[in-house]
């Protein structure tokens, strides 16, 4: 079988993008995680399967392990990058289908590095949305993962994330609060630092990739636990800087849209033989 793809990254966040409607029911797990092995197949963090379907642009996301989430900001601006320069999309903002519901993207500025923003879901702290074995949303609770005790926030953002601002071994805590029970469908953790006016740096260990370039979802997660602990002032622009480069993140009113905005770039076309 062959699969004809363009690769993209948002922020050092690789994504094998594939817009053949025949080759999704092809390509599954397995095969997914062949073509994202970075030693024998081509590379990334997962496959983005989109296009137009009944007149209306569409993507899902599946992981390099082969698991497939909700959601993924980053790989929505790749996506919308793609459509726009397919022809798919045109420059007034448009509705992108995905499994977490529609999102409204525009592509600001398009071309090999362009510009894309995304109104993300409004975003939810009720144990039921992550999901998350707990009477009450989690706002710094105090937990203990491996002896470290930390606080985390508990978001959705359509796909589920836990937030802590405390500095704790990250390659111990990520692995195994992805994993806690609390989480039934496991969780993205966030590792906030350097909280300042106007931002803060963030590294997303998520759940089936591990430890990322970018997260947009993540990324959005924590400018939302930042407001609702009150670390950060809602409405305010805030400037969230990743391992592969910054996101400018909005966050509304309670109910409103998180607004995301940042770069997607094409990196190069191929055929991959499976």
């Amino acid at each position: 079988m062959e699969v004809v793809f363009r690769k993209y990254q948002g922020l050092g966040n690789d994504f094998l993008v594939v817009d053949d409607p025949a080759l999704i029911p092809a390509l599954g797990p397995s095969e997914v995680r062949r073509l994202c092995d970075r030693h024998l197949g081509v590379g990334g963090d997962g496959v983005l399967f989109c296009g137009v379907r009944d007149g209306r642009p569409f993507m899902r996301v599946v992981n390099a392990d082969g698991t497939t989430p909700q959601m993924c900001g980053n790989g929505v601006r790749c996506v919308a990058l793609h459509l726009f320069e397919r022809g798919d999309v045109g420059e007034a903002p448009f509705e992108l289908d995905t499994d977490a519901g529609p999102h409204r993207v525009a592509v600001h500025a398009p071309g090999p590095l362009g510009d894309v923003e995304v109104w993300m879901r409004a975003p939810s702290l009720a144990p039921s949305d992550l999901p998350l074995a707990s009477d009450a949303p989690w706002r710094d609770a105090p937990i203990e993962v491996l002896g470290h005790a930390l606080r985390v926030t508990g978001v959705s953002m359509g796909n589920p994330h836990a937030v802590t601002f405390d500095d704790v071994p990250r390659d111990a805590v990520g692995p195994a609060l992805e994993l806690d029970p609390r989480f039934p469908e496991r969780v993205n953790v966030g590792f906030a630092s350097n909280l300042r006016e106007g931002g803060f740096d963030l590294a997303v260990w998520e759940r089936g990739v591990g430890f990322t370039q970018a997260c947009g979802t993540g990324a959005c997660a924590a400018a939302v636990a930042a407001v609702e602990t009150g670390r950060a002032v809602r409405g305010a622009p805030l400037r969230v800087v990743l391992p592969g480069g910054p996101l400018t993140i909005t966050v509304g009113a309670p109910g409103e849209p998180v607004r995301m905005r940042g770069p997607a770039a094409f990196v190069f076309s191929g055929v991959a033989v499976l």
